[in-house]
């Protein structure tokens, strides 16, 4: 099924269910749209804080899932110090949208981030990227694809975050753009993390159930960009599916132990 010949309608300025209080602010306008951070900080007011941008997934056609969907972890890791951010990027939901623009908007907040984080008392080399499923596809084809930029970018500034968490992501853009965005598919393999392995992450923690459709693609993905020189640490956790540790599913157990894991690798890491 096309999702996407729905009726759209374009929503310049979405309301997301968060549940706990956020500072939300535009980091980013093109196209008449209004792309906002959604701020979670923690209590102590101190400088050289580390940043972690949420990029949720969904958002290659007309789904439910929000930046909000990323609201627990991000209020858990303002508890420990962490400056928490939930990202609003292009989505399905608005006219004309393809996957590039959302990799364009993903690159845009990493440097929007970085190049004022003294306004936010974040050091600008402790960046963090979490994201799942279209989210991190999202965020692996902005570190690995540098000719996607939008106009108002400040090119000097680095789009590769410092740390990075995949929660299971489609990264054979082969296969999304056949799927979902064909008019994309004489470029797909320019496009596509599957197809281009390479160093090039930052050290980065991979989570994925092993009843995820996505198990084996990704599995094979890690392996070869480890091969390849990447820092990664894989966790799996049997018989999950795609989406496991969202809130909600089973009893929240995933969630609460997702969290304090993503928590224990960037202390491993010195963030």
């Amino acid at each position: 099924m096309d999702f996407r010949k729905f009726p759209v309608k374009v929503m310049h300025m979405r309301d997301y269910p968060f549940v706990f209080p956020v500072k939300e602010t535009v980091y980013k306008e093109i196209g008449g749209r209004k792309l906002r951070f959604f701020v979670f900080e923690p209590d102590a007011a101190v400088a050289n804080r580390t940043a972690v941008l949420f990029f949720n997934g969904g958002t290659f056609m007309q789904s439910p899932v929000t930046p909000a969907d990323f609201q627990y972890h991000a209020h858990y890791l303002a508890s420990k110090g962490y400056v928490a951010i939930c990202v609003e990027c292009r989505t399905a939901y608005d006219a004309g949208f393809t996957p590039l623009q959302a990799i364009r908007d993903a690159r845009s907040a990493v440097r929007r981030l970085r190049g004022r984080a003294s306004e936010w008392g974040v050091d600008p080399n402790r960046v963090v990227v979490c994201a799942s499923s279209s989210g991190g596809y999202t965020v692996v084809s902005a570190i690995m694809f540098d000719h996607l930029n939008d106009e108002g970018d400040d090119l000097s500034v680095s789009p590769v975050p410092d740390a990075l968490v995949i929660f299971a992501a489609g990264m054979d853009g082969v296969n999304i753009m056949e799927r979902l965005y064909p008019e994309l598919l004489p470029e797909a393999q320019s496009i596509s993390p599957y197809h281009n392995v390479k160093k090039c992450l930052p050290p980065t923690l991979w989570i994925i159930g092993t009843a995820d459709p996505l198990y084996e693609q990704n599995r094979d993905f890690v392996e070869r960009m480890t091969a390849a020189g990447n820092d990664i640490a894989w966790v799996e956790y049997e018989g999950m599916e795609h989406g496991f540790f969202r809130h909600g599913r089973h009893g929240n157990r995933p969630l609460e132990e997702t969290r304090e894991r993503i928590a224990e690798f960037l202390k491993s890491k010195g963030f």
